[in-house]
């Protein structure tokens, strides 16, 4: 059975070093991994999201502002964009600030930040099953494909495990000591999370809220008081960016303005029929926003219109689109060509995509065994669970990408981590008992061979 982490001073001082020294070792190794997957393709050109971080993070240095970079460089007109959340491009925008404004430059300074997923996520497997767990989660982490394939291709998925993680963390130690600086924490986190991807706001629901209302050890009103504290953090951090999109657009902007231009690029009929089913088509979103006068904030609603009109239309059809969706996001459905669409669309070197399609297989089997030791040994595997709905959320209602799934990609990696730890434990256990039974077997042996005869 797992139990709850010891606390340091039971731990001897060696091992101490040892585990905080592996942690290193694994991070190091991560980051050398990340290094050299940008290294192999020093000249890789931006596309797609890429393109738009990097071009908005070295416009928003020179002082132009929030401004689709697209239409910037091709005509220097200055249009307002909140197609993508804010957090990355002002990571991104550190590297523009001291002066490294190329894609190559800032895929390095995407790899330096991806690294630190690795002792993020191992904080996370201490504070959940212990340091044997950690250091496994470590390594796991630095080596998986998965994980280091967006770091070096400067996309947004870099961040957004490293926050969800963090949420993740917050989320459990508030849960082992529910106090007011726990939940703002908590919600704090969550609200760094939902800018660098909208649909983790969905944790305030789905984790803090249980999380609050758990601290069995409070009265009603305390639970109460923990809940806002925590909604209170979410609103602090999330407010500023809301306020600066109400003011800068014609019609009401929240996080981002996309979301009416991908479900369009989602729902048409290339994409419910034939061998893109269940992806995305540029053709299609362009179309969905065409003849549509004004900035991106009058586009989206028409393009969100003319996206639901399709389904409304095909809803038959609509229970097989959502399995292929998920398929495409968690490997089931035409994996190979997932692959293919990877690799042409975003880059990913075919190879290590396979790599990573295979531990990904291995990762899932062996998580749900870890993640039922997690429960048994008392700690709450729903704020693991929730992430995964929250990916389910945001596939069901745009389209299946296999880098959806990267906010879920560590959790696997940790309770993996579980349940290697506990196997190989429950192996050591087997094997005593075995060599018991055996000098049981030789004793008693031994016994009726020393026995008088009658």
């Amino acid at each position: 059975m797992l139990t709850k982490p010891q606390p340091a001073q039971a731990t001897p001082k060696g091992w101490e070093r040892s585990w905080r020294s592996l942690i290193v070792v694994a991070f190091l190794l991560g980051l050398a991994i990340r290094l050299a997957s940008v290294l192999a393709k020093p000249h890789l050109a931006a596309a797609g999201d890429p393109l738009e971080y990097v071009g908005q993070a070295n416009l928003l240095v020179q002082g132009k502002g929030w401004i689709e970079p697209l239409i910037y460089g091709s005509s220097h007109a200055q249009l307002q964009t909140a197609k993508l959340p804010p957090l990355f491009t002002l990571v991104m925008a550190m590297c523009s600030a001291v002066g490294f404004k190329s894609f190559f430059a800032h895929r390095i300074w995407s790899a330096i930040v991806g690294s630190l997923s690795v002792p993020v996520s191992a904080a996370l497997g201490k504070e959940v099953a212990g340091r044997k767990v950690a250091v496994l989660t470590a390594f796991g982490i630095a080596v998986y494909p998965n994980m280091w394939l967006s770091d070096g291709l400067a996309m947004s998925e870099t961040l957004s495990p490293i926050l969800a993680v963090l949420a993740l963390l917050a989320a459990y130690r508030m849960w082992r000591r529910p106090t007011p600086t726990a939940a703002a924490v908590l919600g704090l986190t969550i609200g760094l999370a939902a800018l660098a991807r909208d649909e983790l706001l969905l944790l305030t629901v789905l984790v803090l809220l249980p999380i609050a209302y758990l601290a069995n050890d409070k009265t009603r009103n305390e639970r109460i008081r923990l809940a806002g504290v925590g909604v209170a953090g979410v609103v602090l951090i999330v407010a500023p960016w809301v306020g600066f999109n109400l003011s800068r657009f014609s019609h009401p902007v929240l996080i981002s303005d996309r979301f009416g231009v991908t479900v369009a690029a989602a729902n048409c009929d290339p994409m419910w029929h034939g061998p893109l089913r269940g992806y995305w088509s540029m053709q299609c979103a362009l179309q969905s926003v065409q003849g549509v006068r004004g900035d991106e904030s009058a586009a989206d609603p028409v393009a969100l219109r003319r996206g639901l009109h399709y389904v409304d239309g095909h809803l038959s059809g609509l229970p097989g689109i959502e399995v292929a969706r998920l398929g495409r996001t968690f490997g089931f459905y035409h994996p190979v060509s997932q692959i293919d669409l990877d690799s042409f669309v975003e880059g990913r070197p075919r190879l290590w995509a396979f790599v990573g399609l295979g531990m990904f297989y291995a990762f899932a089997a062996m998580s749900v065994f870890g993640a039922v030791r997690v429960r048994r040994s008392g700690v709450p595997i729903f704020p693991v669970i929730a992430v995964g709905l929250d990916v389910m959320v945001a596939v069901l209602l745009t389209y299946g990408q296999t880098r959806f799934r990267a906010t879920l990609e560590p959790l696997l990696v940790l309770l993996s981590a579980v349940a290697v730890v506990e196997g190989f434990g429950t192996w050591r256990g087997l094997r005593r008992r075995w060599r018991l039974v055996r000098r049981l077997r030789r004793w008693s042996g031994t016994m009726r061979w020393l026995a008088p005869r009658r």
